[in-house]
């Protein structure tokens, strides 16, 4: 079986042979896009900028050093050449990409209980220091006027059992994660399971879920109650029990075991929705969701100590979804950090300072014997 880094491999040493050049230029003319035969035409261009990456995003400059075949352009001219290709033919090929590896999501050893199990997470990632990047972008708050590098927010999602990035977000750096599911709701399918932190547990985001017949596991809403009594009072905006002062905001429906229980999550009482969500959608979401909450102390990874957890998740089916099988789903979720860091590591965006990646050309390689450029795509991850 090939490995990743295997096919990896092969790619960078012929990025062009993994491009299907009829392909490509089937997209240039199908986005209006026109070009010259010339030695940089928008395969050969695309083929580099993909080896540029891989090499760990080395300087335009030093692309023709890693190019098949004795290149002659200059660093100028594939500048030029990458800048032409329309936006839209990049995002083509990534669609298309994904597209054929998405049936490999839905093969039933990949399933968990019948549904596909996707991880969202949000991370960071720097880039040169322009005006205009700082200005869309910013920095950490901490840094000096003047100082550092303007740093991107990142939303990533990530298929649960294959690893599969099926879409990544960049925002200005202070953009909350929850801000863009909406359009990571369009990657999902119906049933499918979505896994992230609290900033996904609000009701907001759990609302819009049950209405796409999605589901959730996250932690629960750090500022939300939780009280696992049978019966015990509750308190809703407007509409207070009696003796409910620091009381759950949910209603109590129903004990599935041991700190497992059905509730009713009702919709805050708000003159104004969430900044990411239209005032249209946030009045079309129903007025309460029942959903199931669940508390378990697990051993902390090393086994040094212990830590509770309390979980809110849309899949209400005790039996379906035993209370255990749902807390090992929801500590699969640090799988994720592993993708993200896999990411960095697999691209030599890692700035390992003990030795550079086998097969580094010569002309990459600084006077320290290290690669150049590691860490320059994206070393927030």
């Amino acid at each position: 079986m090939a490995s990743i880094a295997g096919a990896l491999a092969s790619i960078k040493r012929d990025a062009l042979g993994a491009i299907d050049r009829a392909a490509t230029e089937r997209l240039c003319w199908e986005l209006g896009y026109d070009w010259r035969d010339r030695e940089l035409d928008p395969t050969t261009t695309l083929a580099l900028f993909v080896q540029q990456v891989l090499w760990g995003n080395v300087p335009c400059g030093e692309v023709r050093h890693i190019a098949a075949g004795g290149a002659t352009f200059t660093a100028s001219a594939y500048c030029q050449a990458r800048a032409r290709l329309p936006l839209a033919l990049y995002q083509a090929i990534l669609t298309r990409a994904i597209e054929r590896a998405l049936p490999h999501t839905r093969a039933d050893d990949r399933l968990w209980h019948g549904h596909r199990v996707f991880h969202v997470d949000g991370s960071t990632f720097s880039m040169p220091d322009t005006p205009e990047l700082q200005k869309a972008f910013g920095q950490p708050g901490g840094q000096a006027k003047g100082c550092g590098f303007p740093v991107a927010h990142l939303l990533v999602l990530f298929h649960a059992r294959t690893g599969l990035l099926l879409d990544a977000w960049a925002s200005p750096l202070r953009t909350g994660d929850v801000s863009q599911v909406m359009e990571l709701h369009a990657h999902l399918n119906d049933g499918d399971v979505l896994i992230g932190d609290d900033a996904f547990s609000s009701y907001v985001h759990l609302a819009l879920l049950v209405r796409s017949n999605l589901h959730g596991l996250f932690p629960v809403h750090h500022r939300r109650i939780v009280d696992f009594a049978e019966g015990r009072a509750h308190t809703i905006d407007g509409n207070d029990d009696t003796d409910a002062a620091g009381a759950p905001r949910s209603r109590w429906i129903k004990s599935l075991g041991t700190d497992d229980q059905l509730v009713e999550y009702v919709k805050p009482v708000s003159s104004k929705p969430p900044a990411w969500i239209s005032r249209s959608d946030y009045d079309a979401l129903p007025k309460t969701i029942v959903v199931r909450e669940l508390r378990r102390t697990v051993q902390r990874p090393g086994g040094v100590g212990k830590v509770t957890l309390t979980i809110v998740t849309t899949l209400l089916d005790p039996l379906r979804y035993p209370a255990d099988e749902l807390l090992r789903l929801r500590l699969r979720r640090w799988d994720v950090e592993t993708d993200l860091r896999h990411l960095k590591i697999t691209m030599g965006m890692d700035g390992d300072p003990g030795g550079i990646p086998p097969g580094t050309p010569a002309a990459l390689q600084d006077r320290g014997g290290r690669a150049q450029g590691t860490g320059g795509l994206l070393p927030g991850l």
